[in-house]
């Protein structure tokens, strides 16, 4: 730990030259790295990072908070001129943080060479210099290579899986925790050289609603979004609670109606919303909820909770005290993180953990690393899904709802791509 930490400070005392200008470049994905894209992409707005101009990597329990310390220390010695002035202009990284605190994956932050962004009626690109470097000129877009391959299951087959689930409702049956999130994985490898974009555009086409994300080859279309911060102000969503679309409107009604009162997927939901309240009153002010609902995904249903506030400190911050959330932990959190290693018995890496950006003031966007896989620079693939276990679960039912999430990975790796939309 203390090799990584030094590392960290090393690389934030390089002197960063940031300039944001106003641009208008279209689709966004279609512009990042084919081999290594950085993107956090929802409806049409978000940024893309192009090439790589410093890297901060971390490690351990305070792995957050030592990220924070190095990012402070590279803010208070850039040059930055930004000409436009909205949320994500200026100086950012993407980041992605491994889920467990002792994972062998390393949790990073990358500051892009050149930094693309839309929001709303606003654009541009932001070139990052590292000391006396010239600014990076913007290259143009390059057209995605389709790729398929098909994944299969991993270290925790479907059998393996159902038993895990077993074994975890006769703990909490015996009062030793509240509810354990439990994943199962499927792995695959791509050709040397693969298009990554290809699978982004895949989970962007097919699911616009959620947060296309990529950082270090880690990739996916998330419906969580863990934090964002502007301004002072911060927004948290928990997802915890599953229940299948219907074949026909009148069906998917009735499946968000049943989902609102099913006593399992309700009782999971207020476990995961209380558990984010206590997490954030010790750093938010005036904080409010609003749900729990039926929310529509592509898929699925889930049910959600908002919750809104003040922040009192940055986006970092607020990421350290809601990681991990129970609503892919468990509670309570130290029994559930520790019965979750037990079982899966395999390192979970990224999958569940935050993934997202930051800028210089504090702000920024994280996601739920949720629906993705992490893609080694072999080639090799890693996909991973989870779903709440609590007294009454049933196993054959929690492994159908790990193959619904898993659907959408699935789907961007071994399907040919859909149509293109309009904005992308």
């Amino acid at each position: 730990m203390r090799c990584e930490r030094r590392l960290a400070v090393v690389q934030a005392q390089r002197r960063l030259r940031v300039v944001t200008t106003r641009a208008a470049h279209g689709r966004l994905i279609a512009h990042t790295d084919a081999s290594a894209p950085l993107a956090f992409v929802r409806s049409g707005d978000g940024l893309v990072g192009v090439g790589e101009a410093l890297r901060i990597t971390v490690s351990g329990p305070e792995r957050i908070a030592d990220a924070a310390a190095a990012w402070d220390a590279l803010v208070a010695a850039a040059d930055v001129t930004d000409e436009v002035g909205a949320h994500g202009t200026g100086l950012v990284a993407f980041g992605t943080f491994a889920f467990a605190d002792d994972s062998a994956a390393e949790s990073v932050l990358i500051v892009p060479r050149i930094v693309l962004g839309r929001r709303g009626d606003d654009a541009w690109t932001t070139r990052i210099a590292v000391d006396d470097e010239p600014l990076p000129e913007p290259s143009p877009k390059r057209e995605v290579d389709d790729v398929r391959v098909a994944l299969s299951p991993g270290t925790i087959d479907p059998e393996r899986y159902a038993a895990i689930v077993g074994e975890a409702v006769a703990a909490i049956q015996a009062g030793e925790l509240e509810k354990v999130v439990l994943a199962r994985d499927l792995v695959g490898a791509l050709p040397v050289g693969a298009d990554l974009r290809s699978a982004l555009l895949g989970l962007r086409r097919r699911y616009p609603d959620a947060i296309t994300y990529a950082v270090d080859g880690l990739l996916g279309a998330s419906p969580e979004m863990l934090v964002a911060a502007r301004d002072g102000r911060t927004f948290t969503r928990v997802l915890a609670g599953t229940a299948a679309r219907g074949a026909t409107p009148e069906l998917d009604g009735e499946a968000a109606e049943a989902l609102a009162v099913h006593p399992k997927d309700v009782g999971e939901h207020r476990l995961a919303a209380e558990s984010a309240l206590e997490s954030l009153r010790p750093i938010s002010r005036d904080l409010a909820t609003s749900g729990p609902y039926p929310l529509r995904l592509p898929n699925l249903w889930h049910l959600a909770t908002d919750i809104t506030g003040t922040l009192e400190g940055s986006v970092l911050d607020a990421l350290a005290a809601l990681h991990p959330t129970a609503a892919v932990a468990g509670t309570p959190r130290p029994i559930a993180l520790a019965r979750l290693a037990e079982l899966e018995g395999i390192d979970r890496g990224r999958y569940a953990g935050p993934v997202g950006w930051l800028d210089a003031s504090g702000g920024g966007e994280w996601a739920i690393a949720l629906r993705g896989a992490q893609v080694a620079a072999d080639g090799s693939i890693r996909a991973f899904a989870g779903a709440g276990i609590v007294a009454d679960s049933v196993p054959a039912d929690e492994l159908a709802e790990t193959a619904i999430k898993l659907r959408p990975i699935v789907d961007a790796f071994g399907d040919p791509l859909p149509p293109r939309p309009v904005l992308e």
